[in-house]
């Protein structure tokens, strides 16, 4: 069982930056995402566990940058020039396999509230 435990979240205003830490897993592919109120959940970004390759939602492309100190077993977004349209709960999760932008995690963190005002 990996537990998964996100922080980092956090009000600021738009143009801002904020950087999420999620305590994972050196083994496991791991993803951020996030669900705004009345909207789905959807994929913002991944990162393999061997390589380092990345994957973003085009919407955030550019703008957040995913990491992870395997050392630490952590995993970052750095999340700069936000918008008010970013405001959600953001969710750590880990996968065993490959990269995706799909839901297909095994492990899931309880989210952290990231608010930006306008």
């Amino acid at each position: 069982q990996v537990q998964l435990v996100e922080s980092g979240g956090g009000l600021v205003q738009a143009g801002g930056s904020l950087r999420l830490s999620c305590a994972a897993s050196s083994r496991y592919t791991m993803g951020w995402f996030r669900q705004a109120p009345g909207k789905e959940r959807e994929f913002v970004a991944a990162i393999g566990w061997s390589y380092g390759s990345t994957y973003y939602a085009d919407s955030v492309k550019g703008r957040f940058t995913i990491s992870r100190d395997n050392a630490k077993n952590t995993v970052y977004l750095q999340m700069n020039s936000l918008k008010p349209e970013d405001t959600a709960v953001y969710y750590c999760a880990a996968r065993a396999g490959g990269i995706t932008a799909s839901e297909r995690y095994d492990y899931w963190g309880q989210g952290t509230q990231v608010t930006v005002s306008s």
